[in-house]
């Protein structure tokens, strides 16, 4: 019989995370709520928020939904999972006691001295005058991150003391990222190169996808602000076997064997963010969902039915070695709104998504868009995710900008050097 599946969350990722879905001979009628103008291609959008658990519980139950899939780490965060698993509905995605490894870094942070996860330094703050106390002495550049969810956006790296004061009362005392900056976290600052590791996990086990690399900062040559991130390749060739035997054994392992012991296994998608110096591997932060946009270039190389694998792991039934990625290497490069991440325009028309997929290996994601009457236009910051295949990193990178080059929109920006970056010694 075909399954019903609902996806929550309104992204790249869930646009991603639903054309995966939609390929599976098991998924017959596929939704998602709230989605966009991408998702609205594949599946049915549903208006209801990510955070609206009744109305979300509602709907799962009105419909029979089979599975539903947590994108939207604010869901998790919400107590989706455990209303939807209290009403024994089957939902792949961490419950809200689990979800604190991403949604409070004090917790994480905790965590990881507990399960001796090598991670830098830290202390943790909730009040301004002791962590300004605390940073009047130490060593430039620090790490100050607000502890709650903040989009990806709630990290600052600091140069020197006037930097960090800026940044404390930013989010202590000013609150620009809400309760989420009510507790800090400063960090020892790490060197290395940051990779991105996904886990798929059912509790207990987990199935590690290959290594990629997100590129944060909006403008080429890693400048200007953060943003949720600009581009993703991967798998990463200077990552080698030995890297991901410690990263399972020393980090994806130990946190899950944590969480138990907290009564908060893990099922969903664990995803560490990472930095490598030679052969020393340290967690920046864990994430409790996947990324976005690491979701739309792990959905490209993906070699199997994510319908069978999400359930697998909903089921404490994951088998790591019957998951399969398909040769070569995959990219995502980010079609942005001009002045994203701060102030951008929204409604403007977006051409050429369809020509740009005629081509060879393409695959459009739609992150910030809306369907109008006349077509598709701009409704968010990060707007589309340009995604190719290619046989080696040079030839996924030409084919995505050749694709990018087929669409336009008033004041759209990406950046020229996604996958650019030179390999270590």
């Amino acid at each position: 019989m075909a399954k019903k599946v609902l996806v929550i969350g309104g992204g790249g990722r869930e646009h991603a995370l639903a054309w995966k879905l939609a390929q599976s001979k098991h998924v017959g009628k596929l939704y998602v709520a709230p989605g966009n103008g991408g998702t609205a291609l594949v599946a049915e959008n549903v208006p209801i928020g990510f955070t609206d658990v009744a109305g979300l519980l509602r709907f799962a139950k009105t419909k029979d939904i089979d599975l539903t899939v947590i994108g939207q780490e604010a869901a998790s965060d919400a107590g989706v999972v455990d209303a939807f698993k209290d009403a024994g509905l089957a939902v792949f995605g961490s419950t809200q006691k689990a979800t604190q490894i991403e949604s409070s870094k004090a917790f994480s942070k905790d965590l990881m001295k507990q399960q001796h996860i090598p991670t830098a330094s830290y202390q943790t703050f909730t009040d301004p005058e002791s962590a300004l106390a605390y940073l009047q002495p130490t060593t430039f550049p620090t790490v100050i991150k607000a502890s709650g969810l903040a989009e990806g956006k709630g990290v600052i790296i600091a140069e020197d003391f006037e930097q960090a004061k800026t940044a404390i009362e930013a989010m202590m005392v000013n609150k620009v990222f809400g309760d989420s900056g009510m507790t800090v976290v400063v960090e020892e600052f790490l060197r290395g190169r940051e990779i991105s590791i996904h886990a798929l996990c059912d509790g207990k086990r987990s199935a590690i996808f290959p290594a990629s690399q997100d590129h944060k900062q909006v403008d080429d040559g890693d400048k200007g602000p953060n943003t949720g991130g600009m581009g993703v390749v991967a798998p990463l060739s200077w990552v080698t076997d030995q890297h991901m035997q410690v990263i399972n054994k020393r980090i994806v392992q130990p946190a899950l064997d944590g969480l138990r012991t907290k009564n908060a296994a893990f099922t969903g998608c664990l995803y560490p963010g990472l930095m490598v110096d030679g052969q020393d591997v340290n967690v920046i932060e864990f994430n409790a969902r996947f990324g976005d946009p690491e979701a739309e270039t792990y959905m490209r190389l993906l070699d199997g039915d994510l319908y069978e694998i999400l359930l697998s792991c909903v089921n404490g039934e994951l088998d790591p070695t019957v998951i399969r990625w398909k040769s070569g290497v995959a990219i995502s490069v980010a079609v942005a709104s001009g002045g994203y991440p701060g102030k951008y325009q929204k409604g403007l028309a977006i051409s050429g998504i369809e020509k740009a997929e005629q081509q060879k290996d393409i695959v459009v994601f739609q992150a910030g868009t809306t369907r109008a009457t006349d077509g598709v236009v701009t409704s968010g910051g990060r707007v589309l995710y340009v995604t190719a295949l290619g046989r080696d990193l040079d030839d996924a990178r030409t084919k995505a900008y050749q694709a990018i080059d087929c669409i336009h929109f008033d004041s759209m920006h990406y950046r020229k050097d996604i996958g650019q970056r030179p390999e270590p010694e």
